[in-house]
């Protein structure tokens, strides 16, 4: 029996990380991870900083670390917009803790609402890095 499955176009500002058929995408959200399956049914999706997971038309696993973005399902097609995605071996561990501590020390500072925000994302999307590119043994 054939597999099932739908087209998958995952981007992010660095352009296209995947462009395929694919059996099944896990995605990290606000409440945890969301599977899409081949003839999932639309909707829209908000992707928050986290670990996504690919399985490719033969079933073989694709991981990658992703910032925040969105996911559309139409027409037995996935489109995933991240403003980063990276696989987790070629994430930097020493550029990811120095930009965790940039990010550590502006929320320390008293600034405006804005640049709170704008820090509180940094070291989420830092911490992310590090979570994710430690749990493959990368050092």
């Amino acid at each position: 029996m054939e597999k099932k499955t739908f087209g998958l176009q995952v981007m992010s500002t660095n352009g296209i990380f995947y462009n395929d058929r694919a059996s099944e995408i896990i995605l990290p959200c606000i409440d945890g991870e969301y599977a899409i399956l081949a003839e999932h049914e639309e909707l829209v999706l908000a992707i928050y900083d986290g670990k996504m997971t690919i399985r490719d038309a033969i079933g073989d696993k694709i991981i990658a670390i992703v910032g925040r973005g969105s996911c559309q399902v139409a027409n037995n097609r996935v489109i995933v917009l991240v403003d980063t995605c990276e696989k987790p071996e070629d994430i930097d561990r020493h550029r990811a803790q120095r930009a965790l501590e940039r990010a550590e020390e502006e929320m320390r500072q008293n600034k405006s609402i804005r640049e709170y925000y704008t820090a509180q994302a940094a070291m989420a999307r830092a911490l992310s890095r590090l979570k994710n590119s430690s749990d493959y043994g990368i050092d």
